[in-house]
């Protein structure tokens, strides 16, 4: 049996693969189809949270090209009730509104489901099996608007309201929520909830067709809140204290440094008005980690915030950060590559960059949030633990994550919480302190004692380095003292597993010895695909890692199962790899499921290619017991 074996990417199966439309309230996919740079992205966007608003559970996700206007752009919102927030591919309704792609868009569409288009331009549609829905939307707003500019935007509000008619959205939440959007910009409502109702009425007046799917108000959206992976990361900084950001633009970190922009704008400003932070847009994105390793060196909270090629560009400066031991956090919102790869696609393919970023003998700390609530939290938990740790502590995110709007629990912060500074000596220590040696472990965990350069006038540390030194930070070449020092480096890393979050453990059966182990965004896919495993009888118990380095809680759950199956999305099995060259895992048990085509994980994927090594190998099927619950 190969226990290393890749399965291939999603791909785009027909339609016809996914089965009828199964109908019903509330639980259907929902597409739309545009071009990039038309405006849609707002109505789209209107769409979901008036779903939300309606109580109901959504899970958006954008899909757009890396080009600024002109390409084909798609917007799905998955309507579950139930709560699942993985990608379903199989579309229940599709509003196409993009001729290039219609062969595409049709193809996508379940039998049984709706298909919405422009029918200013009348297309004839070879699927029998579907309902066409023509609405002549560029038609509709030529009769009301002169400017060409109004009439493309507004074509998007009109599809909405006819959309709203089709399905039921409650339409006066539609209009609160243009009421919302515009307050400030009162002369922009009217002529938006005009073209929604021109949608609307055309709908009333000549649709007879009547979609098996709709929605109804529902409750299962109390206490939860629709909120993307970066801007929940951003005030995760600002609360955790941070006051200087340094960062270069890319694809898809920008919008969290955008955030934490904006946050500290509002929150961050002293009695007279004036800004308490430093937001810098740096020349390129060494220069932005050199000016985060600065501003954390002198005492500051600092971050960068970027993706792969940045981290790869980074790396002289974060080996830096670990060897003269300076506190840095570093957000990587990753995407598709390798080298400019694919910037809009999501992908989870910088685990090893990360891991060991820089050349030498370097080992990182990584924090890898499963949703925005995750950005939140462990965004403030990032400050201190590379703060307790002097050492360079990298947040995981990725695209989905980080530029999706997902539904989690409200965020919650404890107003009682410290920013937890580690071993850092004030003046008064030092003047007490009989010899203070910067590089010094004094009680075997591997962290030496700081201070801040300024803080007294003779004492403390005043410079770093980055070459070979003693451990009151004077320069060396002697071989001996380097090794030294790097072993005691190498002892944080023990340390550091009593600091980062605990993995997330459920087990359906207490007798299987069949796992899937995930980490960040494919949470959602995996956890759909486990229920459906156990409502068949499959006993599948599963992980979610949360951090690197592993704990003995990883070892632990791993040694009670005999197979494991490491879902990630990347081509190269990097978090397999790591598992078994970290926590000495045997690679047989370590079964690598891998997705890299840029989308966001679906639950079919998972289930599939769990019954797939199972049919192709009684051993696993035989590790699997019958399910006691469905996790």
């Amino acid at each position: 049996m190969s226990s290393d074996v890749a399965v291939p990417p999603q791909g785009q199966p027909l339609a016809q693969a996914q089965g009828l439309s199964r109908g019903g309230i509330n639980d259907f996919v929902l597409k739309f189809a545009n071009v990039n740079g038309s405006g849609s992205a707002s109505a789209n966007l209107l769409c979901a949270k008036a779903l939300f608003r309606m109580g109901i559970p959504v899970a958006p996700k954008n899909i757009f090209p890396s080009n600024i206007q002109g390409m084909p752009t798609w917007y799905e919102i998955r309507v579950s009730e139930a709560g699942h927030f993985g990608r379903r591919e199989g579309i229940d309704v599709m509003v196409a509104m993009n001729p290039q792609t219609y062969a595409q868009d049709c193809a996508e569409i379940v039998p049984g489901g709706i298909l919405v288009y422009d029918s200013t331009w009348e297309r004839k549609f070879t699927r029998t099996d579907i309902d066409v829905i023509g609405i002549p939307i560029a038609r509709l707003c030529a009769e009301v608007w002169e400017d060409q500019r109004k009439r493309q935007l507004f074509k998007n509000i009109v599809y909405l309201g006819a959309l709203a008619e089709l399905i039921e959205i409650d339409l006066p939440v539609i209009e609160t929520l243009i009421g919302e959007q515009f307050r400030g910009k009162e002369k922009l409502i009217a002529p938006n909830v005009q073209a929604l109702a021109i949608g609307r009425d055309y709908v009333r007046e000549n649709i007879t067709i009547k979609p098996k799917v709709r929605v109804r108000a529902a409750n299962k959206a109390e206490g939860k809140i629709m909120i993307n992976g970066n801007e929940a990361a951003g005030l995760g900084a600002l609360y955790a204290g941070a006051t200087v950001a340094s960062w270069y633009p890319i694809t898809p970190s920008t919008s969290l440094a955008e955030a934490f922009e904006k946050y500290a704008h509002k929150f961050r400003r002293d009695e007279n008005g004036r800004l308490r932070a430093a937001i810098i847009q740096a020349e390129d994105e060494l220069s932005a980690v050199g000016m985060a390793i600065g501003a954390n060196w002198n005492g500051a909270r600092a971050f960068t915030a970027t993706s792969g090629p940045g981290i790869s560009l980074m790396g002289e400066f974060i080996g830096l950060a670990y060897f003269a031991e300076i506190p840095l956090v570093i957000f990587d919102i990753q995407r598709g590559g390798p080298s400019t790869g694919m910037p809009t696609r999501t992908q989870q393919s910088d685990v090893l960059a990360c891991a060991y970023a820089s050349h030498g003998d370097t080992k990182h700390v990584l924090l890898i949030p499963g949703d925005p609530n995750e950005c939140f939290s462990m965004a403030a938990d990032a400050f201190d633990v590379a703060e307790r740790l002097q050492t360079p502590v990298f947040v995981l995110s990725d695209l989905d994550i980080g530029m999706n709007d997902w539904v989690v629990d409200e965020l919650r912060w404890d107003d009682a919480r410290k920013a937890d500074r580690g071993k850092v000596l004030d003046a008064e220590a030092l003047d007490k302190a009989a010899d203070f040696a910067r590089y010094r472990d004094v009680d075997g965990d591997g962290i030496p004692w700081r201070t801040v350069p300024g803080t007294h006038p003779e004492k403390g540390a005043f410079f770093t380095r980055g070459t070979s030194h003693t451990d009151t930070g004077g320069y060396t070449e002697d071989g001996v003292l380097n090794a030294e020092n790097l072993a005691r480096i190498d002892r944080k890393f023990e340390t550091a597993t009593a600091l980062v979050p605990k993995p997330v453990i459920r087990e359906s059966s207490a007798t299987s010895k069949l796992a899937i182990i995930n980490f960040g965004s494919t949470e959602p896919a995996v956890r759909e695909a486990l229920q459906d495993l156990s409502r068949e009888g499959r006993g599948v118990n599963h992980m979610r890692l949360r951090a690197f380095p592993f704990g003995a809680e990883v070892s632990d759950f791993i040694d009670r199962h005999d197979y494991l199956f490491v879902v990630e999305q990347n081509r190269d099995a990097q978090m397999r790899h790591l598992l078994i060259t970290e926590a000495d895992i045997p690679a047989h048990k370590l079964i690598a499921v891998t997705n890299y085509d840029g989308m966001p994980l679906t639950a079919a994927f998972v289930k599939q290619a769990v019954l797939d090594h199972m049919e192709r190998d009684e051993r696993i099927a035989a590790a699997a017991a019958p399910s006691i619950t469905a996790a």
